[in-house]
């Protein structure tokens, strides 16, 4: 959906909210209902015109107008029910949802849904149960409506897929560990005719990188627009968001969710990846999550992973992360299989490690370890893990980094 429309939308159900109620209002007088003090008084002079034929919008979309009405419907008064989304994480990594409509202010209890329609369950034992464990509000609905994240679970166990039972186990038990992280999630705005970023010609390739990274101006900047909304329904969910930023490659862009405390900075990152993917369903825009959309001279899209623990927030704490990043270094193998297909996009070339070497550094970009400069001189803080893929499972990478941490030397 583009700007024009949208504003052409809230003028056009500005018009026919205030036609109806003065329809509404004016029609009353037909019904035969018992006369109240206030229609026994005398009318008083129309203020005025009356409305007429020639005052009503015509309409010409028929989409305008289902949107108008859902807007009305959906953040007017509904004393009666509530609409919460459940969401899901299915065989391949993708998001599904579906709506249930409960009493006002029911909260979101378990479900299910046909598993063997999304990779997760045979046909003939199919049933696979939605069990919520994060909920938020729904910027889409408005008012008390739901967004609830679940987890996927057959029997009571973890169902194909679900990373976030074991990792919440593990969080459990390290809670005094107190480990942030602040994930940056670098994603693509495809063409759905074609499957090319925005802002690249149907044919051949826009100018070299150089101009796009948080650039300003039409000849820079494709898919604002999307950024812009994302992020602000993302607040209005009440996601711990701090910002977002055009990227290197023209269609290229990045949110940023945290920092957060353990299990929660998955469950927000994959809220915010469904809203992102929502509203780019409304523009009728794709999102890509691949780590390498176009091959050739152009950045890949990584899940940048900033880190840190209690310990290495304060004093000293720039010894610990030297404690950490020695554990990493040699388990840089298990580290690379939880953070998702990186066989294109870690090559060395554009700000990326090399896939089959770790390495460190301050402020250097092209290290799988990047430890700010401002930790360097005040010696304490946090640590960026760079080697994560946009597509990787936040709840897999999340673990790794404290499971690594938990290692003593």
């Amino acid at each position: 959906m583009t700007w024009g429309l949208i504003l052409d939308c809230v003028f056009r159900f500005f018009f026919v909210t205030r036609y109806l109620r003065n329809v509404l209002t004016n029609g009353m007088s037909d019904r035969k209902t018992p006369p109240t003090p206030l229609a026994l008084e005398p009318k008083l002079p129309a203020l005025e015109p009356k409305l007429t034929a020639k005052h009503i919008p015509v309409i010409h979309d028929p989409l305008a107008v289902t949107d108008m009405m859902l807007h009305h419907l959906t953040h007017g008064n509904c004393p009666n029910y509530r609409l919460v989304e459940y969401i899901w994480i299915d065989a391949d990594g993708g998001l599904r949802s579906k709506t249930r409509v409960l009493k006002q202010l029911e909260m979101p209890s378990i479900w299910n849904f046909d598993g063997s329609s999304t990779g997760q369950a045979a046909g003939h034992d199919s049933e696979i149960e939605l069990v919520p464990v994060k909920y938020v509000h729904d910027p889409f609905m408005g008012n008390d409506h739901l967004l609830a994240l679940c987890e996927c679970q057959k029997a009571g166990a973890p169902a194909v897929n679900n990373y976030r039972h074991a990792a919440h186990q593990v969080f459990t038990e390290h809670q005094a560990v107190k480990p942030w992280y602040g994930i940056e999630q670098e994603y693509t705005v495809m063409k759905p005719d074609n499957e090319r970023p925005i802002g690249w010609p149907d044919e051949g390739h826009p100018v070299r990188q150089g101009p796009y990274y948080c650039g300003v101006g039409a000849e820079k900047c494709f898919g604002r627009k999307l950024a812009e909304v994302h992020l602000l329904l993302c607040l209005d969910a009440g996601l711990t968001m701090s910002g977002k930023n055009g990227e290197v490659m023209p269609g290229q862009w990045e949110f940023q969710v945290g920092p957060c405390e353990g299990i929660n900075s998955g469950d927000e990152l994959w809220l915010a990846r469904y809203i992102l993917i929502r509203v780019a369903e409304m523009m009728g825009l794709i999102v890509s999550f691949h780590p390498k959309p176009l091959s050739g001279d152009w950045n890949g899209s990584g899940l940048h992973t900033n880190y840190s623990t209690e310990k290495t927030r304060k004093f000293g704490g720039l010894t610990e992360i030297h404690r950490i990043v020695r554990n990493m270094s040699r388990l840089h193998a298990e580290h690379i299989d939880e953070y998702g297909d990186n066989s294109q996009r870690l090559t060395g070339l554009h700000e990326t490690s090399d896939l089959s070497t770790f390495s460190a550094g301050v402020a250097d970009r092209g290290a799988s370890i990047r430890i700010p400069s401002h930790v360097e001189r005040e010696g304490l803080g946090y640590f960026e893990d760079r080697r994560p893929a946009s597509s990787a499972d936040p709840y897999r990478v999340t673990l790794r980094l404290l499971q690594t941490t938990l290692i003593e030397d």
